[in-house]
C-alpha cells in the first residue's frame, strides 16, 4: 500500500496514518466514521458493502477498530451486515442504534459478546421488548420519540468510551453528519462501478449546509484510494432521528 498524501511513499505506515491522538469532544466521544464507496458513489454491492472491499480496505477496516472503544452502528446494519462480537485485538462493545428493537438476540452480537453489547433506543420503543433486549444487551434510553444522536453519544461518553466509530449505515451517519457531530472521515473509494439504485455514504437527511472536509491523508492499493478526512466543525442539534 502506497502513500500518496502528505509525504509520498511507496509503503504507507499505517499507523502513522491513522493512529494520531483523538481527545474526547466535550461531553462525548471522538466520533469517527468509516465507509467505503464504488467509483460511482454507490455505498452497497447487492445490499451489502462487504463486496465493494479488499485487503487494503479490510486492514484498515481492523486498524481502526483497534483504534476505537466502542463502534457504533444502526440496527439495519446489524442486520444486513450479520454482525458479529468484535473479540481482537481487545473485546471492544458495539452499540446499536435502534428505536424498534427490531434485533435477533439469538445472534452472536448479543449471545457471545465478550463485551456486553449496548442498545441506543428510546421511550417509545416497547416497553416489553426493552425487557427482552436487557436481558442479553445494555439497553440505554436516550430521546423520546426518536434516538437522539446528542444524548445518544453522551451516554456512551458517560460509560467512560472517548472514541468511538461509526461504521454505518448511510442513514445513521446522515444524522450524525447532519447534528455535527462527525469529527474525521476514513473513506475507501473502490475501482468499481455498481450502477444501480444503491444508497451513498450518506442517504436520507441533508445537512443545512455542506459540510467541509480537509484531506488529511492518501493512500493506494491495487486500485482502491483510501482517505483519511477531518471535518470542520460545527454545533450539535439535539432532536434529530437515529436508528432503525
Amino acid at each position: 500500500m502506497r502513500q500518496l498524501l502528505p509525504d509520498p511513499s511507496p509503503e504507507a505506515d499505517l499507523v502513522a496514518v491513522y493512529g494520531g491522538p483523538r481527545a474526547p469532544r466535550p461531553g462525548r466521544p471522538w466520533l469517527l466514521a468509516n465507509m467505503i464507496a464504488s467509483a460511482d458513489g454507490s455505498a452497497a454491492l447487492e445490499g451489502r458493502s462487504g463486496g465493494l472491499g479488499g485487503p487494503a480496505d479490510r486492514q484498515v477496516f481492523h486498524l481502526l477498530r483497534s483504534l476505537a472503544d466502542v463502534v457504533l452502528v444502526a440496527a439495519e446494519t446489524v442486520r444486513v451486515e450479520r454482525y458479529r462480537p468484535i473479540r481482537e485485538p481487545r473485546p471492544v462493545p458495539v452499540a446499536v442504534v435502534s428505536r424498534s428493537l427490531a434485533l435477533d438476540l439469538t445472534q452472536p452480537l448479543f449471545a457471545e459478546a465478550p463485551a456486553r453489547t449496548i442498545i441506543l433506543t428510546c421511550e417509545a420503543a416497547d416497553p416489553g421488548r426493552r425487557r427482552q433486549v436487557a436481558a442479553v444487551a445494555d439497553v440505554v434510553v436516550a430521546g423520546d420519540e426518536a434516538v437522539d444522536p446528542v444524548l445518544g453519544l453522551a451516554a456512551l461518553a458517560e460509560r467512560g468510551h472517548e472514541v468511538a466509530l461509526c461504521e454505518g449505515g448511510p442513514r445513521l451517519l446522515a444524522q450524525l453528519v447532519a447534528a455535527g457531530l462527525v469529527d474525521e472521515l476514513c473513506l475507501t473509494v473502490s475501482p468499481l462501478l455498481a450502477g444501480g439504485g444503491g444508497p451513498r455514504i450518506l442517504s436520507g437527511t441533508v445537512p443545512a449546509a455542506p459540510v467541509r472536509l480537509v484531506l488529511d491523508a492518501a493512500l493506494e492499493d491495487e486500485g482502491f484510494l483510501l482517505l483519511r478526512y477531518l471535518i470542520a466543525r460545527a454545533e450539535p442539534s439535539a432532536g434529530t432521528d437515529v436508528g432503525g
